[in-house]
């Protein structure tokens, strides 16, 4: 499907791997002008290279570290105007009201959630002057789903796809759409590693760690190209009509008994 994206410009924040680097790799091979932004120059050079090589794309990187609001306006600053933003960058640990102390807790909302806010506001601001422009929020299912063993997260996640909701909601009037997109278990290079270490502790192979993951929904985790790939067509003139709402893939699981 053809979905019109070339020369578009869009930043990607944790963009040097995992869900983002996936995301890159979509838009880029839409014909997309990348900026990508993680607070590791080595490993941005690495997506960088990569990108190029496979899809011959244009790649810009910009190491910053976004937990701090300084950073945000230099990173927006350095990439000039945006078509596409997708926030993605920052992880919350898991933990309850009890096991988390406050500095844990707010250095991870300053990246995970004022990272995000930070950055709307200032690209938000200009695509609304241009009557054009597309947020896509990637979140987390904990927001819908919330757990008490994952408190900071659950409540980090709910806060952001109440800001994907309501400034979408808004955003229209603008002609900007805002969407969030919560992915559920999906086989990151970081969540293998997490999911070999369980095999071989349990299983005595870490070879064997798919084993672990039959019991979610389809019988596997989901892919990376899933979620980028449905990051790109929401990115697209193809959904024209979807701002102000937030998408779950997760095989349905938020919702399984």
């Amino acid at each position: 499907m053809e979905l019109n994206l070339k020369g578009r410009t869009a930043l990607i924040t944790g963009g040097s791997r995992g869900i983002g680097y996936g995301v890159a790799e979509s838009l880029a091979a839409e014909g997309c002008v990348l900026h990508l932004a993680s607070r590791s120059a080595e490993s941005l050079q690495a997506a960088k290279k990569k990108l190029a090589d496979k899809y011959g794309a244009t790649v810009t990187v910009h190491a910053f570290d976004l937990s701090t609001q300084t950073n945000a306006v230099a990173l927006v600053k350095a990439c000039g105007s945006l078509d596409i933003l997708i926030n993605n960058a920052g992880a919350i640990p898991q933990g309850t009201v009890t096991a988390l102390d406050d500095k844990t807790l707010r250095d991870a909302w300053d990246l995970k959630v004022f990272g995000f806010i930070n950055l709307t506001r200032e690209i938000y601001r200009d695509m609304c002057e241009k009557k054009r422009g597309v947020i896509v929020n990637i979140i987390g299912v904990a927001g819908e789903r919330p757990a008490a063993n994952y408190i900071a997260g659950s409540m980090g996640n709910a806060a952001l796809m109440a800001l994907s909701r309501a400034l979408g909601a808004e955003s229209a009037d603008h002609g900007v759409r805002v969407i969030g997109l919560n992915p559920g278990a999906i086989e990151t290079d970081r969540q293998v590693v997490r999911w070999k270490a369980r095999a071989k502790k349990e299983l005595g192979d870490e070879s064997r760690w798919r084993e672990l993951t039959t019991g979610f929904p389809f019988g596997r985790l989901g892919t990376v190209a899933e979620i980028a790939d449905t990051v790109a067509f929401l990115c697209s003139e193809r959904s024209a009509y979807t701002t102000g709402t937030v998408l779950t893939i997760d095989g349905g699981a938020a919702w399984r008994k």
